[in-house]
C-alpha cells in the first residue's frame, strides 16, 4: 500500500471508531511500524485533519471532518447490509473481519448519517443449519490469487486418495455450504475444480503463473459454461461432493 493509501486508510479506520485508538493498534490494523504510524498522525494534523490524543494514550477524529459522502438508496443499503452480513457469518475470520469494517466505513459516510444502533436492519442475514465455517487456507488461496501466484497443495479426493499438485489459483466460488477453488493443474494441464476443506496448502510460491488473470478467468469461463452446475448432493454421507468430468473440452473435476 502506497503512503498516500494508507493516510485515507488511517482517516477511514479512525472514522469509524468512537473512542481512542492507540498507535500500536493502528499499527496492527493498517500493517505496518508503530513509527509509520506516529509520522502519519503527524502529517494529517499538518493537513488539517482534526485528529486529537497522543502516543500511550490514543487517538481519535474529532466529528466534522469532510470526506466524500455515500448517497446510496435505501435498497442499494439493504443490499449491503445482506451481502455483508452473510459474510462475515459464512467467510473465514479475515473476511469477515473485512466485511464488518466496511460496513462500518459504509454507515458512518451516509449521506444522512450513520445508522444509530436503535435503528435495526430490515433485512437479516441467517446462516443455515449445515453451516460450514471457511477452513483457514481460505485466507493463503486468496492471498495467492491476489498476487497470481503458483500453490503447491496436497488434495483429498472423495474416495480418501491424497496427490500433490502445483496450481494455478484463479477464483473461489462460494456455495452455501462448501467453497471450490477453481485452478489450473499443472499435473493434469487443465482445469480443475478443488473443494477448499479437502485441500491442504503446502505453499505458496514467489513464482507468478504465466499471463493474465483475467485471461484465464476468461478461458476457465468459455471451458465450462455450466460450472454452477458442479456440485450434486448424492453424498448424503460427506455433504456435497463434486460431480464427474463434463463433455469433452470442458472442466473435469477433482471427486
Amino acid at each position: 500500500m502506497s503512503r498516500t493509501g494508507r493516510l485515507f486508510e488511517l482517516i477511514s479506520v479512525l472514522r469509524v471508531r468512537r473512542t481512542p485508538v492507540t498507535a500500536h493498534d493502528l499499527a496492527r490494523e493498517l500493517g505496518v511500524s508503530q513509527r509509520s504510524i506516529y509520522r502519519d498522525i503527524e502529517t494529517l494534523r499538518s493537513l488539517g485533519a482534526p485528529l486529537e490524543g497522543q502516543a500511550g494514550v490514543g487517538y481519535c477524529l474529532r466529528e466534522g471532518f469532510f470526506l466524500p459522502e455515500f448517497a446510496f438508496s435505501q435498497d442499494e443499503l439493504d443490499a449491503l447490509i445482506l451481502g455483508l452480513g452473510w459474510v462475515q457469518q459464512r467467510a473465514d475470520p479475515a473476511l469477515a473481519q473485512g466485511s464488518e469494517s466496511a460496513l462500518a466505513k459504509i454507515l458512518s459516510a451516509r449521506k444522512n448519517g450513520p445508522v444509530t444502533s436503535g435503528e435495526p436492519p430490515a433485512l437479516v442475514p441467517a446462516a443455515s443449519a449445515s453451516k460450514l465455517a471457511d477452513p483457514p487456507q481460505a485466507v493463503l488461496l486468496r492471498d495467492a490469487i491476489r498476487r497470481q501466484r503458483k500453490v503447491a497443495i496436497s488434495y483429498e479426493d472423495a474416495q480418501g486418495s491424497l496427490s500433490d499438485r502445483t496450481i494455478w489459483p484463479i477464483a473461489i466460488v462460494y456455495f452455501d455450504d462448501v467453497r471450490i477453488l477453481a485452478a489450473w493443474c499443472e499435473h493434469r494441464s487443465a482445469f480443475r475444480h478443488f473443494r477448499i476443506d479437502r485441500l491442504h496448502v503446502r505453499t505458496i510460491l514467489e513464482e507468478r503463473y504465466p499471463g493474465r488473470r483475467q485471461s484465464i478467468v476468461t478461458r476457465w469461463r468459455q471451458q465450462d459454461r455450466d460450472w454452477r452446475s458442479i456440485l450434486t448432493v448424492s453424498d448424503t454421507s460427506k455433504g456435497y461432493q463434486l460431480t464427474g468430468a463434463l463433455t469433452p473440452g470442458a472442466m473435469s473435476k477433482e471427486r
